[in-house]
């Protein structure tokens, strides 16, 4: 069960919402796209629905952590997400890194905002953060890599949309 700052802290980003969502917004508009899908007025769309997820389950963290094949004390980095996109250009990768940085700039003045030694609590809810995200990430990463035309091609410099018939 989260402790009370903890839950504290919780809602207390939770109020920081809109704040949230305009820092997820400039950030993503600062990074170059890596390819037509990843303009932001395309991403921006998404950040709405991606937050009510991460709050739903940052509102359930602490009956259920979220599981992870990270080592005990360890939050999964996205190197693992980047390296499941064989092309790199899948547009969520940068997304969901800057919707991290959104939040965990939130957390960091929600925490000023508290005030007091709760060094302890900001942890567990940014580790918290770092899960919820980089779960959601893995996820929707996988889903778009799965459709991903370039992943299709099984050598270099073979055209993704020509194929030999299969042998009958």
């Amino acid at each position: 069960m989260l402790r009370r700052m903890d839950e504290f802290l919780l809602r207390a980003l939770h109020a920081r919402r809109p704040a949230i969502r305009r820092q997820w917004e400039s950030l993503l508009r600062l990074e170059k796209p890596a390819s037509p899908l990843a303009l932001p007025d395309m991403l921006v769309r998404m950040i709405d629905l991606t937050m009510d997820e991460a709050f739903a389950a940052l509102g359930h963290a602490g009956r259920r952590a979220p599981r992870s094949r990270a080592a005990p004390g360890r939050t999964p980095g996205y190197e693992e997400v980047r390296r499941s996109c064989a092309c790199g250009q899948n547009p969520l990768i940068e997304y969901f890194l800057a919707g991290e940085r959104a939040m965990l700039e939130a957390l960091v003045l929600a925490q000023a905002e508290v005030g007091g030694p709760a060094v302890g609590s900001h942890r567990m809810v940014a580790t918290e953060v770092h899960l919820v995200l980089r779960c959601i990430a893995r996820r929707e990463v996988g889903l778009f890599c799965s459709v991903c035309q370039l992943r299709l091609a099984s050598a270099p410099g073979e055209c993704p949309g020509r194929r030999e018939p299969a042998a009958v």
